[in-house]
């Protein structure tokens, strides 16, 4: 399995942290947290990170982030912080010496 797909997948999760799926979502529950909720932060943390700190491709950010398409990212992005990628990478992007 790849780390995409591994990042991804809540079964592999679980298994790296030597428990099954029932008992992480169990844990997670507990903690009044969703599986989806945390994928969904880490991603908006990750692409923030990627976009403000690389000249990486948008597409390629969207793959590694595990979206299907860059539309999907796009929307995603959107609706973390109102802007698509390409005007939030315009705007936090340093200044040129």
């Amino acid at each position: 399995m790849s780390t995409k797909a591994f990042f991804f997948d809540r079964e592999a999760v679980a298994a790296a942290l030597g428990m099954t799926g029932r008992q992480l979502q169990h844990r997670l529950s507990l903690e009044q947290a969703r599986f989806s909720d945390m994928l969904d932060q880490a991603r908006q943390d990750l692409a923030l990170k990627w976009i403000t700190h690389s000249d990486e491709p948008l597409a390629r950010i969207a793959d590694r982030l595990g979206f299907s398409e860059q539309s999907a990212f796009n929307r995603a992005f959107r609706r973390w912080t109102g802007v698509t990628p390409g005007a939030y990478r315009q705007r936090e992007s340093p200044m040129p010496l």
